[in-house]
């Protein structure tokens, strides 16, 4: 009875030390894909011809020997393949990642006025409180 117990604890040790189906990663592969997301990281600032240094301010949490090894990989890629990087979509810093748009850059009413383009809007009035 008594090695009857010990072999199938012994069989049920060996058929669940190798199942991914009770959701517990090894250290090993949480490593692996940690290095695979920073090398994503890192091809697609490429891509989007953002300098590594922006890349590494827009992703903080991401392994910094990652990212560079993916971006150094895209730019060997880009540069054989002789192709372009694109223009990125989003804003450079981490204020966009926020809610914060870029603000675009308006000409001063002086130099509107000067220009004789057009006159500045008036000033909308102000909202009378409620009693």
């Amino acid at each position: 009875m008594k090695t009857a117990l010990t072999s199938l604890t012994l069989a049920a040790a060996a058929l669940l030390s190798g199942c991914d189906l009770l959701g517990i990663e090894s250290p090993e592969k949480i490593a692996a894909v940690k290095e695979a997301d920073g090398k994503a990281i890192g091809g697609a600032c490429r891509h989007a011809s953002r300098a590594i240094e922006d890349c590494y301010a827009l992703n903080p949490k991401a392994q910094r020997a990652a990212v560079f090894t993916g971006w150094r990989e895209m730019d060997e890629y880009m540069r054989e393949n002789k192709l372009e990087g694109i223009t990125p979509q989003v804003a450079k810093g981490p204020a966009a990642g926020k809610g914060e748009a870029e603000v675009e850059e308006k000409p001063a009413a002086k130099d509107v006025a000067k220009a004789g383009a057009a006159k500045p809007a008036a000033a909308p009035a102000a909202a009378k409180p409620k009693t």
